[in-house]
């Protein structure tokens, strides 16, 4: 045999490089949109569940409480509501909800801003993500805290 044989080398040429990540670049383009699409459609389920959790609760609470909604200090309408009047009420004993107060999907945020008898309830989101819900206990309304529509067009603030 020649000592000087050549040796056989195998390795990918630049172009078969260039074709896979070609290849990875346009499975990437059509995979990550349907990820996002997903992703957004599971906050919407869940926001959707955990304000009918919320309603459902709060309506539980008041049929037991003489028609008074969950949040006034000993169920004294004449007092100012507060949220953790609202979280001992709703979560003591495991009544109405279990656990805690659910998180707002889009800001993780379980915090409620709760407005008094006289204050008037905002006709859109609050700007800060300090809220997940906003809740009037005097007319047994609570929204999502959150701007913007979901896949369908519908207002989060309107679910």
């Amino acid at each position: 045999m020649n000592s000087k044989a050549k040796k056989t080398r195998y390795a990918f040429t630049l172009v078969e490089v260039l074709i896979v990540v070609a290849i990875l670049g346009i499975l990437a383009a059509v995979i990550v949109p349907e990820y996002r699409d997903h992703t957004l459609r599971a906050k919407e389920s869940a926001a959707k569940e955990n304000l009918q959790n919320l309603r459902t609760a709060i309506e539980r609470y008041a049929i037991k409480h003489n028609d008074i909604a969950p949040g006034y200090p000993n169920d004294d309408t004449t007092q100012t509501p507060i949220y953790i009047w609202f979280c001992s009420q709703i979560i003591k004993s495991n009544d109405y909800l279990r656990g805690e107060v659910p998180k707002n999907p889009f800001n993780q945020q379980s915090v409620m801003k709760i407005f008094s008898d006289n204050e008037d309830f905002p006709q859109m989101p609050m700007e800060t993500d300090y809220y997940g819900w906003l809740y009037k206990p005097a007319s047994r309304t609570i929204r999502l805290n959150w701007s913007g529509t979901d896949s369908a067009g519908i207002s989060y603030f309107d679910y």
